[in-house]
């Protein structure tokens, strides 16, 4: 599953953080790396951009950003 594909309120576990080049440092630059937590706050009435919560900060992410960051849902426990 995708970052935009994550229900809001949901948490999940980054796993891949795809992209190329300049886009993928950006990504990497901004705490989305493997095995950090983050959770989706709210959506753009379009969908576009994504408000997400990670390592303890709001983030706005656009949606084709989101597209290359695989995520897996946290199960409870």
């Amino acid at each position: 599953m995708t970052l935009d594909q994550l229900p809001i309120g949901t948490n999940a576990w980054i796993t891949t953080v795809g992209g190329e080049g300049a886009l993928r440092l950006r990504l990497l630059d901004m705490g989305l790396i493997p095995k950090t937590k983050v959770t989706v706050i709210k959506t753009a009435p379009m969908g576009d951009p994504i408000e997400i919560r990670i390592r303890g900060y709001e983030l706005t992410i656009r949606k084709e950003e989101a597209v290359k960051i695989e995520v897996e849902m946290e199960e409870f426990v």
